[in-house]
């Protein structure tokens, strides 16, 4: 299906730079024709994914040396040949190399990550061989300290990158940490480039960090939350059902009646496994929409009161947070109960009715 919001699926690097068999001459078409896909794409770098390989990995100046878990051959990810890579797949948007450090850590080595992160962003610049096709962004780093943050936001956008993301938070920080961090990066990005807010994907996460001025968004909670033999849970607008649970066992209700995604149309409680992704889309295009129409307060204020009862409930975070972007949960929600799953419904493939199929 065509993606409903020409939004950027993100590509995990990894496969190409641990198996060093693998050719890395430009691929026909890039990766878009790889895998038949005609919209954006996004690409990592690979530095996060080679960190979570920790106990394989070292991270120096030259870049993330790690041994390959396939055959133990040592390798180096440099910033160059993250770039050199990621022109190889051809993907819309690339990251640059940072040097990611869990925002838990604090001390000289947040310091350290934040500068190596600004020289690497540099290295990537140069080496980058596709400007003119290629958007590069540029990812900010810093912890939780706030200094450690506006010197790399002050650094980093004095660079001409087409778009800025925030990395390093929705790593085990405190909510109000969190918020405060975003609120502090938004406040000094470029307000005409793009704002990619790394990691972040629970619904209230996103409809808040919007609210606080960010655009873009990656995470794996959706998917995991869908995968059933993990999670088995599905999203909805008033929070998730734990689809293990023996009521559902025998449940041939859709998860959301009000949701015209293919799932929700030809599938039952007992099969599904998809919805958490489509959920997530109309949730984004609803927000969307509202925008446009100048109405986003009024959508936070019935998004808060479907998800958590009334605004009383809310998380005290995410109250405070919106109150510093003059968004009250206090006023009553509008008179319709909020339905973003039927926003510019998702268009369903070309599938035989469910009565003739078995």
């Amino acid at each position: 299906n065509p993606d409903p919001l020409g939004m950027h699926p993100e590509s995990d690097p990894r496969p190409v730079i641990l198996n060093p068999r693998m050719c890395m001459r430009p691929l026909t078409n890039g990766l878009h024709g790889f895998m038949n896909w005609p919209r954006n794409l996004l690409t990592d770098s690979g530095g996060f994914q080679m960190v979570s390989l920790v106990e394989l990995s070292e991270v120096t100046e030259e870049g993330v040396r790690f041994r390959s878990p396939y055959d133990g051959e040592e390798i180096l990810l440099s910033p160059e040949k993250s770039i050199e890579i990621q022109n190889a797949l051809g993907s819309d948007i690339m990251m640059q190399l940072d040097d990611v450090v869990s925002s838990t850590v604090t001390g000289p080595r947040v310091e350290e990550a934040m500068y190596r992160s600004v020289r690497w962003l540099d290295r990537c610049i140069a080496a980058n061989k596709r400007p003119d096709e290629q958007n590069l962004f540029a990812i900010i780093q810093g912890g939780l300290d706030p200094v450690l943050r506006t010197k790399c936001l002050e650094e980093m956008t004095q660079r001409d990158v087409p778009g800025f993301a925030i990395g390093g938070l929705s790593g085990g920080e405190s909510k109000d940490q969190f918020w405060k961090m975003v609120s502090l990066s938004t406040d000094r990005l470029p307000r005409e480039k793009p704002r990619y807010l790394m990691g972040v994907g629970y619904a209230t996460d996103l409809v808040v960090c919007v609210a606080l001025g960010f655009d873009m968004f990656d995470c794996v909670f959706p998917t995991r939350t869908a995968w059933g033999r993990r999670f088995g849970s599905a999203l909805v607008p008033w929070g998730s059902l734990q689809l293990k649970n023996k009521q559902f066992a025998k449940d041939f209700r859709p998860i959301d009646e009000n949701c015209d995604c293919p799932t929700c149309q030809r599938y039952r409680l007992t099969l599904s496994c998809f919805i958490p992704l489509s959920h997530h889309l109309n949730l984004m295009r609803s927000i969307r929409e509202s925008i446009i129409e100048q109405r986003f307060p009024q959508f936070v204020q019935d998004f808060m009161t479907t998800m958590y009862g009334s605004w009383e409930r809310c998380p005290q975070w995410a109250v405070d947070a919106l109150a510093s972007v003059s968004i009250s949960l206090e006023r009553p929600p509008s008179k319709n109960p909020l339905d973003y799953s039927n926003a510019c419904p998702l268009p369903s493939p070309s599938l035989p009715p469910l009565s003739s199929r078995d």
